[in-house]
């Protein structure tokens, strides 16, 4: 059973094409047993210069690229490959983590990851893995886009839909987690509407909140059902799914206005959340709501190494971070929804359990 799954998988691969650029023959040459063995469809390539020219020419999905090369660096290849490919899922090897480039540099050129380099290709394959499983997403809403020739309302339904069996995906996942999208999502609402907020932020958070953790689709199940403290590897992994629900819903312009949501839901006040290390203001403000929620909701849930938390654990914990992780004059609309309005709480939770 498990080697026809496996076969299932390797002809699923074979409909995605890997081009991988490095100066060094024999890391190209690894590459490609490695990637073929997994059934993806390989081109390895030592110039920088013909990798431009062949993804100019050819359609690859995802490219692999190393960032010390010659006769210029990788960076530089995406530089140029980003003035006329925006969607090519790219990403990087370096020889040492300190080698790499810039966060603002990856951030800029729209680089999906990196890697360092490794005799082993594990923690390559995870995150070749997680690309294609973004990459097919993307695929299919785009094919949604393409077929659609109906009135908006149609295809705002198709897209919601279309997320919407992601987010069911996700939450499949794992039996924890299970009701905690919608949660989100409606007491971000109550926030909301206890702000004063008009009907489009509403809907906004609404939205934004149910499709928050639809990144998730993209990291190993290995990971997000692992019950045992999670390793460093492992922790940056579960950190990518924000930039994977971001890339996935880019391709719909009907979710503009929630992939900030999406992007900057783990975002501190502070400025030491991920994945832009945002700060106060300049963290989106429907995405500071949308983090209360999200942090209240995991407080107030079983997970599989603890039960739900007592409120009054919960209120000490939000008070104690009000002016780090959360907003604090947000934090205190929530707290005053806590301690005087809690039945409008008590009922999404009732409806959502």
């Amino acid at each position: 059973m498990r080697k026809g799954l496996q076969n299932l998988e390797t002809n699923e691969n074979n409909n995605y094409k890997i081009i991988a650029v490095d100066d060094e023959e024999g890391i190209v040459d690894s590459l490609s047993i490695f990637l073929k063995r997994s059934g993806y469809e390989f081109t390895g390539v030592t110039n920088p210069q013909e990798a431009i020219e062949k993804v100019k020419n050819e359609h690859y999905d995802l490219m692999v690229l190393d960032f010390i090369m010659t006769p210029f660096h990788g960076d530089q290849v995406v530089e140029e490959i980003r003035k006329f490919n925006k969607d090519l899922y790219i990403l990087l090897l370096t020889g040492h983590k300190d080698l790499a480039p810039p966060l603002d540099t990856i951030r800029r050129l729209d680089i999906q990851g990196y890697c360092e380099k490794s005799d082993k290709f594990d923690q390559l394959l995870l995150l070749i893995e997680s690309g294609i499983k973004s990459i097919k997403q993307m695929n299919e809403i785009k094919k949604i886009n393409n077929e659609l020739s109906d009135t908006y309302e149609k295809l705002e339904n198709a897209y919601l839909e279309s997320i919407q069996t992601l987010r069911y995906t996700v939450e499949a996942k794992d039996t924890y987690t299970r009701g905690h999208s919608d949660r989100v999502s409606e007491y971000s609402v109550l926030i909301g509407k206890h702000l004063g907020l008009n009907d489009t932020e509403l809907k906004n958070l609404k939205i934004g909140g149910l499709f928050h953790d639809v990144g998730k689709i993209g990291v190993p199940d290995a990971i997000l059902q692992k019950e045992a403290k999670l390793t460093d590897e492992e922790y940056s992994e579960i950190k990518n799914h924000p930039l994977i629900g971001a890339h996935i819903l880019s391709s719909a312009t009907i979710f503009k206005d929630i992939i900030p949501i999406v992007k900057h839901h783990h975002e501190r006040y502070d400025g030491h959340g991920y994945p832009g290390q945002l700060q106060g203001e300049k963290i989106p403000y429907l995405a500071r709501i949308t983090s209360i929620a999200d942090t209240f909701d995991a407080m107030t849930s079983k997970r599989s190494y603890r039960g739900s938390l007592p409120l009054a654990t919960v209120i000490a914990e939000l008070k104690r971070c009000k002016d780090s992780q959360f907003d604090p004059n947000l934090i205190d609309i929530f707290l005053d929804i806590l301690e005087n309005h809690f039945d409008e709480i008590a009922e999404i939770q009732t409806n959502y359990s």
